[in-house]
């Protein structure tokens, strides 16, 4: 009797657990969905030939990445997903694997390895304009990236690494990208000038960096980029800085719209007006915080000043001196004096001596995109008083 009422218990556990299994297993559709939900706003969707569930693993078999108002989709492979959970209606899940790249087409190979996705966020409504409605992930890599031509490797990238932070109030986020190791081989460029050109400024061989750095507070739209530089062995490293307000969620919609109802026009001439007129209307919302261009010269500066003097029968001095003296007169026909002997003095001091070399633009307060927009067509020479330009060298 004891028997018979321990295997009734065992199966009757069996059957509840059976049921509660089923009851709670992922839906991959459903994640699959949310994915193109968020996705959708950036104008591209995910599709899949089947997905497969186990556990809290969801692969999506034979996927496919289709851009919006593009007739066809890119192959991907098959994507895995590990460690999903289901959190308030949306997703996270621990990490996204994309097979491995390796095509070859027309004699031209690329492959890319070990690309991942970390820490990733689904939201399960995409429409409250809050950072919880975006798609989100914590880190991304990418292993080996290369590029063949005949045999023969044109480029390459050791690695990539991005970072999103989301900030403790839940206001915004904090990014950091970073492309490590880039070479590219230009030795084997065939028209006779560019190869000339390359061998004259030393750039057969290239090699360096490419790094992002920003944040972006979602209530008031304020994007500050406060790195996106391209670093160079024996080039230099220039480095842009920019700052925006009125970037908001719903102005990312708004633009995403309008990119839309581009892509659906069959009548593109007319789509392109129109999307001509929404740009400028989107362009009332944004401000112009501050904005820098500086690079800074590793030798760079020298060669092209030999190799274009070479062309004109002088030496790099000589070229350097005459640019020198041609700056002043150049800038004297925007008729800002001021802005004229800040350019003229800067170019002449780092042609004397090439270090570095900074524009800048800071105004005393934010200043309306429009308002920079109608000064550049009514009143180009108002511009650096309206934006604060500043240009100077060696600094």
């Amino acid at each position: 009797m004891t028997f018979y009422r321990t295997t009734r218990l065992m199966l009757s556990s069996a059957v509840i657990l059976s049921f509660a299994s089923s009851a709670f297993a992922l839906d991959g559709n459903d994640l699959l969905k949310k994915i193109n939900d968020a996705y959708s706003q950036q104008g591209g969707s995910i599709a899949a030939e089947s997905v497969d569930v186990s556990g809290t693993t969801v692969t999506l078999k034979g996927a496919s990445f289709k851009a919006a108002g593009t007739p066809d989709g890119a192959k991907l492979g098959d994507i895995t997903f590990s460690g999903v959970a289901e959190a308030g209606g949306g997703y996270t899940i621990d990490q996204v694997a994309f097979p491995n790249v390796d095509l070859n087409k027309d004699g031209v190979a690329i492959t890319a390895a070990d690309l991942t996705l970390n820490g990733v966020e689904i939201p399960a409504d995409t429409t409250k304009g809050d950072l919880d409605s975006l798609l989100f992930y914590k880190s991304a890599h990418a292993g080996a990236i290369s590029a063949t031509k005949d045999g023969t490797q044109v480029f390459a990238i050791s690695n990539a690494d991005a970072t999103m932070t989301k900030r403790a109030d839940n206001s915004g986020l904090d990014f950091d990208v970073k492309v490590n190791g880039i070479t590219a081989d230009l030795s084997k460029v065939d028209d006779p000038q560019s190869k000339l050109a390359i061998e004259q400024l030393n750039l057969k061989q290239l090699n360096g960096t490419i790094a992002m750095k920003g944040g972006w507070e979602l209530a008031p739209g304020k994007i500050d980029i406060t790195e996106y530089s391209f670093d160079f062995k024996d080039i230099g490293k220039l480095n842009i800085a920019l700052s925006l307000s009125g970037y908001t969620p719903a102005f990312a919609k708004s633009l995403q719209e309008a990119l839309k109802t581009v892509r659906s026009n069959p009548n593109q001439q007319d789509a392109q007006q129109s999307a001509g007129l929404a740009m400028l209307g989107l362009l009332q919302q944004l401000t112009f915080n501050s904005a820098q261009i500086r690079f800074d010269d590793s030798s760079i500066t020298a060669r092209a000043l030999e190799f274009a003097g070479k062309q004109q029968g002088v030496t790099g001095k000589q070229l350097a001196d005459t640019l020198k003296a041609m700056t002043p007169m150049m800038m004297a026909q925007l008729n800002v004096p001021e802005l004229q002997n800040a350019v003229s003095t800067a170019v002449s001091t780092y042609l004397d001596n090439p270090k570095s070399l900074t524009i800048n633009a800071s105004p005393d307060k934010p200043v309306p995109l429009p308002m920079i927009i109608g000064a550049a067509m009514g009143a180009p020479q108002s511009i650096p008083n309206v934006i604060g330009l500043k240009v100077s060298a060696n600094d």
